[in-house]
Order: C-alpha cells, then sequence, then structure tokens
C-alpha cells in the first residue's frame, strides 16, 4: 500500500474544538486513503516525502452550502447592490434561463476549481436547476466534474412546486415541477449515486429551494418522510432575512422555524443555510432538535440580510457549519474567505451587542468572541457532522486523508506569531501546496490536477460576454 510523509509542519490543526484543536505534529503519515499517524515519524523505505517546512496543515475544508452554476454570475451590475428578494429576480432568475449544459459545466467546473484552491475538498451544492423538459441532467454534471477533479460531491437536489409571483413571468427554465416528478428524481438520483459509506465521495439529500415558497405544506412532510425511508438527509434554506419572517407570520401564523418543526423539517438529519433572523424560541427549537446551519456570512453581509447568532446557536446545541453559497451574492466562492469573514464578523456581533457599564452592561466582553481555532472547527468537522460524513474533518489517525497543507508565503502572512492562525485571521489566499482527498493527491503546488486553467477562463469569459448581451 502507497504511503506519503508530509514532513516538518509548522503547525497542525486538527479540526476539533479545545485543547484537541491542535497537535504537535510535526509529521503526518497517508497510507492508502487514511491517516496512517501523526506524530515525530521517520520516513519508510520507498515512501513519498513532501516537505512541509514552514507550512500549516489544516482538514481539507468542508463547504455545506453551495450553489456551483452562479460561478458565472459575480458582480452583476443590475443586481449588485440590492438585498435579497431584489437581486433574486435581478441576476440569478434573469440569467437561469441562459443556461445550457455546456454553460452550466463551466460554471461548475470554475466553482470548483476556486474551492478546491482554497482548501476544500468536499462540496454540498445546492443545486435548483430543474425544470420541466430540462434537455440536461444538471446532477449528473456535478458528480462528474467532482469525480474529474477528485472533490467529493453532496448533490442537495433543490426544487419547487410552486412559483413566486416574481418567476410567473419568467420562461420555461422557471417553471415549476411536480411533486412526483421531483420525487421520483430525488429516488433516481439516490439509487444511482448515493454512497451511505462515513467517507462517501457521493451523496444526495433532499432539498427543496426554500419552505415557505417552494412547497405547499404537504408536500414538505412528504418530501421529508421520502428522505427518510431513502436514508438521506434534508437541506434548505431558511430565515435569511426579515421578509421570511414576515412571510411566513403572514401565511401560516407562526414562525418560520415553527412551521419547518410542524412539518417535520427538524431533526438532526436537517440543515438550513442562512438562519440569520431568529427569535429565542426558534434557536432553542433547533437547538433541542440538533438541526445544524450552513453559515453563510458573505453572502449574508453582501446582500445586506444581517449577521447569523452563530454564538447563541451554538450554545443551545446547534451543530455549526459553514458554507460560501452561490458567487453571486458574493462575488467569490472560496472557504478562505468565507472562515475568515466569519471569524470576523463573529467578532463584530459580539461587540455589537456589548453596552457600556453606566448603561447597565458589562462593557467589554470578550466570552462571547470567537476564536480562529473555532471557526476551523465549524469549516470541518461542523461540516462533516451536519453532512453525516462521521470519516472526514478532523485530522487523526485511522479518518480518511483530506488535508490542506498551506505555504504562508505571501507577504501578508509575514510576521504572524501563530502561524496557524494565518489562513482564517490573515484571510487573502494561502499558496496550497497540497491538498489531498480521501488519500489522493488532487492539487500540487497550486495547481489542480486535470484542469486547464487558462483554458477555462477563456470559456469563462466567453460565457459572461453571452450572458452580458442578455
Amino acid at each position: 500500500m502507497t504511503s506519503t510523509l508530509i514532513r516538518n509542519a509548522a503547525a497542525i490543526v486538527t479540526g476539533q474544538r479545545g485543547a484537541t484543536s491542535r497537535t504537535a505534529g510535526p509529521d503526518i503519515r497517508i497510507r492508502g486513503n487514511l491517516i496512517d499517524a501523526i506524530g515525530r515519524l521517520t520516513p519508510e523505505p520507498g515512501e513519498r516525502v513532501v516537505d512541509a517546512t514552514d507550512c500549516v496543515v489544516y482538514p481539507a475544508w468542508i463547504n455545506t452550502h453551495h450553489h456551483l452554476f452562479q460561478s458565472l454570475l459575480k458582480g452583476d451590475a443590475h443586481g449588485l447592490d440590492l438585498p435579497l428578494t431584489a437581486w433574486l429576480a435581478a441576476t440569478p432568475y434573469r440569467f437561469r434561463a441562459a443556461f445550457d449544459e455546456g454553460m452550466f459545466r463551466t460554471a461548475v467546473r470554475v466553482g470548483l476549481l476556486e474551492l478546491a484552491l482554497s482548501g476544500c475538498g468536499t462540496v454540498a451544492d445546492h443545486n435548483y436547476l430543474y425544470y420541466p423538459g430540462m434537455p440536461f441532467d444538471s446532477s449528473a454534471i456535478l458528480f462528474d466534474e467532482a469525480e474529474r477533479m477528485g472533490l467529493r460531491m453532496v448533490l442537495c437536489r433543490g426544487g419547487a412546486t410552486k412559483v413566486r409571483q416574481l418567476e410567473s413571468e419568467l420562461p420555461q427554465a422557471l417553471r415549476p415541477e411536480t411533486l412526483d416528478a421531483f420525487l421520483g428524481d430525488v429516488q433516481r438520483l439516490t439509487a444511482r449515486y448515493h454512497d451511505t459509506s462515513p467517507n462517501a465521495m457521493r451523496r444526495v439529500v433532499m432539498a427543496p429551494t426554500t419552505p415557505p415558497y417552494s412547497m405547499a405544506p404537504a408536500e414538505l412532510v412528504e418530501c421529508a418522510r421520502t428522505a427518510r425511508s431513502l436514508g438521506i438527509r434534508l437541506h434548505s434554506h431558511l430565515s435569511e432575512t426579515v421578509s421570511y419572517q414576515d412571510t411566513t407570520h403572514s401565511m401560516h401564523g407562526m414562525s418560520p422555524v415553527r412551521f419547518v418543526a410542524e412539518h417535520e423539517w427538524l431533526g438532526s438529519d436537517v440543515w438550513f443555510a442562512h438562519l440569520v433572523k431568529l427569535d429565542a424560541e426558534e434557536i432553542a427549537l433547533l437547538g433541542s432538535t440538533g438541526t445544524g446551519i450552513a453559515h453563510c456570512p458573505q453572502s449574508n453581509g453582501r446582500l445586506g440580510s444581517g449577521i447569523a447568532p452563530i454564538m447563541a446557536l451554538q450554545a443551545a446545541g446547534v451543530p455549526i457549519s459553514i458554507g460560501v453559497d452561490g458567487a453571486a451574492s458574493n462575488e467569490a466562492a472560496d472557504m478562505i474567505s468565507e472562515v475568515h469573514a466569519a471569524w470576523l464578523m463573529q467578532r463584530a456581533a459580539a461587540g455589537e451587542r456589548s453596552l457600556p457599564t453606566y448603561r447597565g452592561g458589562q462593557g467589554e466582553d470578550d466570552r462571547t468572541a470567537v476564536s480562529a481555532d473555532d471557526v476551523v472547527s465549524w469549516g470541518t468537522s461542523g461540516g462533516a457532522k451536519v453532512l453525516g460524513l462521521d470519516a472526514i474533518g478532523t485530522l487523526e489517525p485511522g479518518m480518511s486523508a483530506d488535508i490542506a497543507l498551506y505555504a504562508l508565503e505571501d507577504p501578508r502572512y509575514f510576521g504572524l506569531h501563530d502561524v496557524a492562525v494565518g489562513p482564517v485571521a490573515s484571510g487573502g489566499r494561502p499558496m496550497l501546496k497540497g491538498l489531498w482527498v480521501n488519500g489522493r493527491q488532487v492539487v500540487d503546488s497550486d495547481a489542480l490536477n486535470n484542469v486547464d486553467v487558462m483554458e477555462l477562463r477563456a470559456q469563462a469569459r466567453q460565457a459572461v460576454r453571452k450572458l452580458m448581451t442578455l
């Protein structure tokens, strides 16, 4: 069995929380697809040795919420400064009908490349590009492109049986499916792609696009029951803005989290993207049921939605993970910029909550402020937990070898006292010396196997020129 020794790392961050968040290292041995040992190790005869001097080792990031097709919709002037609902009409819905098979594949390839070069090994894509009579299989393209790049793909099969008013005059590509067609395709995809193993390279998730808008209440119940009968997880958007609160209250007389609770959409097999606007009862409900969150700080900031109450959710027992969301709502889609934003925004939110003592507050309070190591755990072991991939997310012997090796060569990392925090605290994009997924090296010295970056850039530019004529 082949082995690789990553040797002499400056720091190894495990992805765990607390006292075990770091390990002395400085070496990691990969044997087959697993981490065989961590410590001060001696090279074995014939073993490949990777020099990690002055480098930092993290678990490969786990991105729990994405819309890869939006990788060609960055910086659209029509939607750049708009809030969520107006932005939906201005950008993703406006362009959706233009995506044919070739353009969709290019977008997926761009997004996966961007993620991989940030050290991301697992991508949960909430794909909602489905409609009646669709001439290509967007699900198959997602799995094909992820396999081509050597990344794990969790397909969150989105879709809708209802449309919002803002979609009503738009073309066939925005028409809803029937419930039977939606569920039938989920069953097809599960039979073809879903792997139940703890280090699966392919998973399928039941993921109607947005509960208050996309389906009738009874249909949501049927989706939940079908998912559980198939042994797959459930995912969707929820409570991203105050509009979610207003709409759900006006339609159903209750909060969004209470609404999904009434329709069997809470539990340890469920996670929601965003959860920005929550009241105390909703936080308690999410925590008591073990329902998870894909925290998307950059998109929430870019759209003016707010900052999710992550520390309160964590205290309540909610599993926390990180999602980059679609590139059309944050103009980037990489895990380094996302975790950097998560760290800054949660610390800023803690400061915003502080009150001076003369107004009855506690003054400056650092007890609720998040640490860089906390954020790493959200983006690694937290992601593994919400996806149910128990063999990834931490650096420990016996775990799958999903490893990111960063060389902190950019001047922004010069002068760091604790180099382990560099990728999170300093931001930017550190040079990725290596990325291993399931023991296979898929990035070597900032280059991804099987991807011609110059050709892909030309394809992306051509696609954007075409889109800008619409």
